[in-house]
């Protein structure tokens, strides 16, 4: 921009001062000669563009928006597995102070609870550290929203002084100037000056209305991402302070298992044991194998026809209504299926199967009814070597039929005979120790339709 000072000799042979007038008039004149000067001195030139900061801050604030869009989708998913890992947490806190937990079952549960814990604690860590780089991001924002204010108020410092300026100095009227210098190229000089001032002004002008844009839009900007960056860490504090309490109940979870793992285990070795000892003499054990499944099959084919006597007798349901629910609240020593005790015989694939579910708990504890039914048998299996086990039967329907063998004999014998009707959780027997049994325990089978199943899938 040209100063007074800078300005061609002109302003310095003559005083323009002394010819001063009011400013109307002079920017009146000025109007008045525009058309003409311009056709002398060109086109004023257009300001030049320093790069759009206004898109640029745009973008900023679409980039800012998208990444607040990114954090609260990653939160939301954070959310919905914390859900699901509190619901499989509940889950097993209930089965396993539940009656009879399946300890193999809970141990897989617990194991994947692991892990996704780990993937949960994975997520958050990713979510502060993105946190945190929207911070950075918010704060460069803001850094430059300070530095666009004082541009922006240096030059309407800057504006504001050159218009008062203009008004305070009464400048020479413009057509006294053309009229009265004695060189057309002073008046070319003194009014290049004119010119200039305006050019200059209305380019500050522009760049002032943009700047307010630029500022208007880093604003906007900040005020959004600064209150969504702070619901942003709060909800993913109250993230945090879940997974730290799920992982409070999983580590509970995980003790109880061990302590319920330590009793299975217990109850476990007392029956190897005695297995063991039978183990000795092979020849002998597998004689007392194939004994014992013979005197299952002789049994089996025995309630078959007292089923069918009680089917004529109309005292078995055709179908059963409901589900069973567990006899006895004791330890799980053994499942239903593939086994490594030797004195299980063989099925399909498996050298050694176990037929039902193995509960031990203490001698004469109650034993009760899995469901509603007629008691088919109740005592010692007439078949059997000795020592014969006693055994009870109920028959629920046509085609479901439970079983519960190892029942006392002595002090508490069973509690119904045949042919008795009974209700679900009525009292049938009393753990015992009879036949060749390793300890106190209930075998409990459930057979359905002519076939031994795992009784867990009619709880």
């Amino acid at each position: 921009m040209l100063n007074r000072s800078d300005a061609p000799a002109p302003w310095t042979t003559r005083d323009p001062r002394s010819r001063r007038r009011s400013l109307r008039p002079a920017v009146l004149t000025f109007l008045f000669l525009v058309p003409l000067l311009t056709g002398l001195f060109g086109a004023p030139a257009a300001p030049a563009v320093q790069g759009d900061e206004l898109t640029d801050a745009r973008s900023d604030q679409k980039a800012l928006a998208s990444q607040v869009a990114a954090q609260r989708r990653e939160i939301d998913k954070l959310n919905a597995d914390q859900a699901a890992l509190k619901d499989q947490i509940a889950a097993t806190k209930a089965a396993l102070a539940g009656v009879n937990a399946d300890l193999v079952a809970v141990r897989q549960r617990i194991d994947a609870m692991i892990v996704k814990i780990d993937e949960v604690k994975r997520a958050y860590e990713v979510l502060v550290i993105q946190l945190d780089a929207l911070d950075v991001e918010l704060a460069r924002v803001e850094s430059a929203e300070r530095l666009k204010r004082e541009e922006l108020a240096e030059r309407k410092a800057l504006l504001a002084e050159r218009m008062r300026s203009a008004y305070e100095v009464n400048r020479t009227s413009l057509l006294e100037t053309f009229l009265s210098n004695d060189s057309f190229t002073d008046v070319l000089a003194e009014m290049s000056y004119y010119v200039d001032i305006g050019e200059q002004d209305t380019a500050l002008a522009e760049q002032i209305a943009r700047d307010q844009s630029t500022l208007a839009a880093l604003h906007e900007t900040v005020l959004a991402v600064r209150g969504q960056t702070d619901e942003l860490r709060i909800e993913t504090a109250a993230r945090k302070k879940e997974l730290d309490g799920q992982l409070a109940d999983l580590k509970v979870a995980q003790a109880q298992l061990k302590e319920l793992e330590k009793e299975t285990k217990r109850a476990l070795a007392a029956q190897k044991s005695a297995y063991d000892r039978l183990a000795r003499n092979k020849a002998a054990l597998a004689k007392t194998v194939a004994a014992s499944e013979a005197a299952i099959r002789k049994l089996e084919a025995k309630i078959k026809e007292i089923l069918a006597e009680q089917k004529r007798k109309r005292n078995i349901p055709s179908q059963y209504n409901g589900t069973l629910i567990w006899p006895l609240d004791g330890v799980i020593s053994q499942e239903y299926g593939c086994t490594g005790f030797y004195m299980e015989p063989a099925v399909g694939s498996c050298e050694h199967f176990h037929k039902g579910i193995d509960i031990v708990a203490p001698k004469y504890t109650p034993i009760r009814a899995s469901g509603d039914g007629t008691v088919l048998f109740a005592g010692p299996n007439p078949y059997d070597p000795y020592p014969k086990a006693w055994i009870v039967i109920i028959a629920h329907s046509e085609d479901l039929i439970s079983w519960y063998g190892h029942v006392d004999n002595a002090v508490k014998p069973p509690a119904v005979r045949a042919g008795e009707t009974v209700k679900q959780g009525d009292v049938i027997a009393y753990v015992g120790n009879t036949g060749r049994s390793t300890g106190p325990h209930l075998h409990w089978m459930v057979e359905h339709q002519d076939a031994f199943k795992n009784p867990r899938l009619f709880l």
